[in-house]
């Protein structure tokens, strides 16, 4: 089933039910006000989502028209918020470019980072940003939530944890990051507020596309109206989703509504190169970092600028046939 959560003047905004082609919505803020509300007893709450979800498919209950633009993220605010990093062909890249060897237990032990949660931006809102010297950039990935998820699970019992997928920009302050890093306490300021897809789906709702806990579509990350990125999130990935929320559950209870991301999306190029630009008949890059690393690589320092207030991202994800599956991100960077 597809769920979304609509601005209602309220923090948390209402829980919908959305028909499959993202056209339609009934509300189901009487089985659940919140999405948070739906995931605390999920199991209770879940099957009387979808008998909505399959009356809203045949038509047979009143339902309203759809406005991606009229949404919240899905959970406008989660108790946990923490992104890891799937794809070690990013990692690799920014290491490359500062000259780094990658350590050998990146491959086997995730990185991960605990975001801020208390407010996330709504798919179509704005990028603030107060200066252009701190970097802005965007990071085209997938996350999923969680239920309740009990300390030490494996990645085989945290699979069963994830009741929802959707996207994520994940807006990164790359200029504020050295220095934060070299406290040796990790984000903060360099990672601000990120936005979510319009619309979270049920794993069931992905198909075939849903296998290991990865899904094996394209990621769709256009900027400034062009393509920039079309890599593959079920190519390259050295640990799957349900790996990354084993690893947040490794030494602590995982709350339901926990937020787990996998990471910018990357793939290596045809020879295990960093690839192309979609311009040259490449796959391209999820954020502007990686094209930035390949530039200093190849020709000692970085070309493509960061993002400035004007500029715009948008962050899809299409099934077989050609259409949305989460909605799109759509933002726009301006001055804070």
């Amino acid at each position: 089933m597809k769920l979304a959560t609509l601005k209602d003047g309220t923090r948390d905004g209402k829980l919908v039910v959305v028909s499959k082609d993202l056209t339609r919505y009934c509300a189901a803020d009487n089985i659940a006000p919140t999405m948070q509300a739906a995931l605390d007893n999920w199991d209770e709450i879940a099957p009387k989502l979808n008998a909505l979800y399959t009356d809203v498919e045949h038509q047979t209950v009143p339902c309203e028209r759809f406005h991606e633009r009229e949404a919240h993220s899905p959970l406008p605010r989660a108790y946990q918020w923490a992104d890891g990093s799937a794809y070690i062909n990013h990692v690799e890249l920014v290491r490359k470019a500062r000259g780094a060897e990658v350590p050998e237990s990146f491959y086997h032990d995730p990185l991960m980072y605990q975001g801020g949660s208390d407010k996330f931006l709504a798919p179509r809102d704005d990028i603030p940003l107060k200066d252009t010297k701190w970097g802005c950039d965007m990071e085209g990935e997938i996350a999923v939530i969680t239920d309740d998820v009990p300390m030490g699970v494996s990645s085989e019992e945290a699979a069963d944890h994830i009741k929802l997928v959707m996207l994520v920009n994940d807006v990164s302050l790359r200029g504020l990051i050295p220095g934060e890093l070299a406290k040796g306490f990790g984000f903060f300021q360099s990672k601000p507020a990120s936005a979510f897809s319009p619309v979270a789906v049920t794993p069931d709702e992905l198909g075939d596309a849903w296998k290991g806990s990865v899904i094996h579509l394209p990621l769709m990350v256009d900027y400034n109206g062009e393509p920039f990125g079309r890599a593959n999130a079920g190519v390259d990935a050295t640990f799957s989703l349900a790996d990354l929320v084993a690893h947040a559950a490794k030494t602590r209870d995982l709350g339901a509504g926990t937020i787990i991301g996998s990471g910018t999306v990357s793939n290596q190029g045809p020879d295990g190169d960093p690839g192309k630009p979609v311009s040259e008949g490449g796959l391209g890059y999820s954020c502007i970092a990686e094209i930035r690393m390949i530039e200093t690589i190849a020709d000692g320092e970085a070309k493509t600028r960061f993002m400035a207030p004007g500029d715009t991202v948008r962050v899809e994800m299409k099934d077989a046939e050609g259409h949305s599956i989460f909605g799109a991100i759509e933002q726009k960077v301006v001055e804070a």
